[in-house]
């Protein structure tokens, strides 16, 4: 078996990578850090995943910030920034979007295969009841519509395929850390474990589905 995962220098990529080698897979990782890989420019996303063969059973998209240059979530509407929308948007949205275009073709045509991207809760409009975040929560919301309209054209060309949007939950991670409050963390290697087994559980017919670390369904 064969899995490819984007972002993998990252704690929650580094900690899927582990959990995959775990479970028998061949794993090629990829990263900015380390390959040169920026999701944000397409030159960069064919240049790179140009050059693999595959087939991939399982691609795994573990990229994304919260914080980016230092400017972290608005408060309100007075810190939203075109800036900080455009840079959001580039690398939560498009970026994932930009690797399932290039990285389709990577996914066997007649077999099993699951295509993931981390996304966040706190981009579902259904389930907002705290405002706050406006950059970050519609980057991630424009992220659940890219990859469930990408989808439904993956099923015409993949039938076997699932592609899907998880939210991973509260990571212990620096980063994470600083923003979550109180709620309570869980560790990267179990957040990993946990978004495996809801992927590979998940069947062409969930395929373009929103799911948490067990397997629920949220709202979009």
């Amino acid at each position: 078996m064969q899995a490819l995962v984007i972002g993998h220098s990252g704690g929650i990529g580094a900690a899927a990578c582990a959990e995959l080698a775990i479970r028998g897979y061949s794993i090629t990782g990829l990263s900015r850090r380390t390959d040169g890989l920026d999701i944000t420019d397409e030159a960069s996303l064919a240049r790179v995943l140009g050059a693999l063969d595959g087939p991939y059973d399982l691609i795994f998209v573990a990229t994304g910030a919260l914080e980016l240059e230092g400017v972290g979530p608005e408060k309100s509407l007075r810190g939203v920034t075109a800036q900080a929308l455009m840079r959001q948007f580039a690398l939560n949205a498009m970026g994932p979007a930009l690797v399932l275009k290039h990285a389709l073709r990577l996914l066997p045509r007649g077999a099993p295969s699951h295509f993931a991207v981390l996304s966040a809760r706190v981009g579902s409009i259904g389930d907002n009841a705290l405002g706050g975040w406006y950059s970050y929560r519609a980057a991630k919301a424009a992220l659940n519509q890219l990859i469930h309209t990408g989808a439904i054209e993956a099923a015409r060309s993949h039938p076997q395929s699932v592609v899907v949007c998880l939210h991973p939950g509260h990571v212990a991670t620096p980063l994470s850390l600083k923003y979550g409050g109180n709620l309570l963390a869980i560790a990267a290697d179990a957040a990993a474990g946990n978004l495996l087994d809801v992927l590979l559980s998940l069947t062409p017919a969930q395929s373009g589905g929103f799911f948490d670390g067990q397997g629920r369904a949220i709202p979009w």
